[in-house]
């Protein structure tokens, strides 16, 4: 029976390792700036307020109801931290705790910091995690997030500062969803005393403390003088909105702020030319798509899904609208994630035969569809290309633009016909994209904007996010995105590359793969 255990033991670490290295090995970046592991030299100075220019507001705080990247970014690795924390090659590390074992299959049990103080000057320990876990867990708190977790059963407290996860069934990519920023452990007094506060005004123990949070205009974070590790450079950080991507460029070439995580692929040569700017460029873990809510007419017929996945040429989008930034992609995970396929083909750019199938769907005579995107400057573009392609088999498309916090809203809502949207993989692996895009159970807020439902699809997905044979994990996600191809559910077009541009005077930032801003080690000179 040991044997036994130690067998299942070692196949589990041996899917761990596979997984982060094949994330490693995936997540190279470059830089076309000298920022990039730059480090603070002598001479420059300590200190100041770091200027980050953004297209949108936040839309909440609470790492338990966020569901987008922009938000997230805010609070990620800055107010917030969680056990675990991926590197700059998404190797999960220790952070919260100081060690984890794999107790046997479905028992992992993790060692804490006994150093830790929330914000609000509350104990960080093996309660402070129970709390977080439990709160996230329980069905009345009504987050999105929880169905990321589920297969947690159980959290419980070892001693001050050990805890165990138990879990219902085996779960490889475990570390990887405790790294992401659902992972996050909250102040567990904030928590008994008003827990609706913490949308507006997060307490966690990372190297910044919320400062204020001035809707429409700027949310600010000051350096947190009582930090368990190396305390930032900088004394401030302000994430201010700027909806002009003109406007934004203009205040990173004058000095006025500092980076701009958000930058137009128009922009680059422009960036590239400039003496005061620097452009930073790393290939992510998103792919971004077209996709159809398919429980809306006439979206819920797969002849006119698939139609419109015929008449739309998708090589044009990525050389007219990006620039060549990012990749064509031919299904919803990039190639930099865990359980990617190069064999799931998306369907061929053919004219004839999306006339043929909106003609069998009862279409002959053209259809009005609606396009929901949000205000960025490259989607809008795109929306217009799709909206002229369109034309050519007889569809009219009405164009809606919306701020992103309105966009968020209509499609977590389930209120949009046919959208123009992105899945930020948040921890590079199948599970984290196949789980939260077609799972049944996951529609709305927690990522199925398709509201897809297919009984065989949710099977699969289980069975992977349960399997620790990695190459049979494999074949079941390329199975599974056969069938998500074949429903033509969605319209794959660009895996990303993230870029942004900062002023020459500023260094010591990357973004990683998941486009995470991380801030650490800015040096302003």
């Amino acid at each position: 029976m040991e044997r036994k255990k130690r067998v299942i033991r070692n196949a589990f670490l041996l899917v761990l390792i596979g997984l982060m290295l094949v994330i490693t090995q995936a997540c190279s970046t470059k830089s076309t700036s000298s920022n990039e592991g730059a480090s603070k030299k002598e001479g420059e100075k300590q200190g100041g307020t770091l200027t980050v220019v953004r297209l949108s507001d936040a839309t909440k705080l609470d790492p338990h109801f966020i569901t987008d990247i922009p938000s997230a970014n805010i609070i990620y690795q800055k107010v917030y931290q969680g056990l675990v924390v991926p590197d700059k090659d998404f190797k999960v590390q220790p952070l919260l705790a100081k060690e984890w074992t794999v107790v046997n299959d479905t028992t992992w049990e993790f060692k804490l910091r006994d150093d830790v103080t929330f914000h609000d000057g509350t104990p960080f320990n093996a309660e402070a995690v129970k709390t977080t876990f439990d709160r996230l867990l329980d069905p009345n708190t009504g987050s999105p997030q929880r169905t990321k977790f589920e297969m947690i059963t159980e959290v419980k407290v070892i001693d001050e500062y050990t805890v165990q996860l138990l879990l219902a069934y085996p779960y490889a990519p475990l570390l990887s969803i405790l790294a992401s920023q659902e992972g996050s452990i909250i102040s567990p007094k904030a928590l008994a005393e008003n827990p609706e506060k913490l949308a507006e005004h997060p307490v966690g123990t990372g190297p910044f403390v919320f400062e204020a949070w001035k809707s429409g205009q700027e949310i600010s974070l000051t350096k947190n003088d009582n930090y368990w590790g190396k305390k930032p450079n900088i004394d401030r950080v302000v994430f201010k909105v700027v909806p002009e991507d003109a406007t934004r460029l203009a205040m990173i070439e004058t000095g006025e702020a500092h980076i701009n995580d958000q930058v137009p692929v128009t922009e680059i040569e422009r960036i590239e030319a400039s003496d005061t700017m620097g452009l930073y460029r790393t290939e992510g873990l998103a792919v971004e798509y077209l996709g159809f809510n398919t429980k809306k007419k006439p979206f819920d017929d797969v002849k006119v899904r698939k139609a419109i996945s015929h008449a739309i040429e998708r090589a044009a989008i990525i050389k007219g609208v990006y620039n060549n930034v990012g990749t064509l992609a031919n299904v919803a995970m990039s190639p930099k994630v865990l359980g990617y396929s190069d064999k799931v083909k998306p369907y061929d750019y053919d004219l004839n035969e999306a006339k043929q199938l909106l003609k069998e769907a009862g279409y002959e005579n053209g259809l009005e569809i609606k396009l929901l995107t949000s205000d960025r400057k490259e989607r809008i573009n795109m929306a217009e290309v799709i909206q002229s392609q369109l034309k050519g088999i007889g569809v009219n498309v009405e164009i809606q633009v919306m701020e992103y916090g309105a966009f968020i809203e209509m499609i977590n809502n389930g209120e949009h016909e046919m959208v123009i949207n992105g899945w930020g993989n948040a921890t590079g692996d199948g599970d984290y994209n196949q789980y939260n895009l077609f799972h049944t159970a996951s529609q709305g807020p927690a990522g199925n904007h398709f509201y897809y439902s297919n009984p065989e699809v949710d099977k699969k997905i289980e069975a992977a996010r349960q399997e620790t044979d990695e190459a049979k994990r494999l074949k079941l996600y390329e199975e599974v995105m056969q069938i998500e191809m074949d429903d033509a559910v969605y319209i794959p077009i660009r895996n990303y590359e993230h870029l942004a541009a900062h002023s020459k005077n500023v260094s010591g930032f990357w973004l990683n793969a998941a486009n995470y801003l991380m801030i650490d080690d800015v040096v302003i000179k």
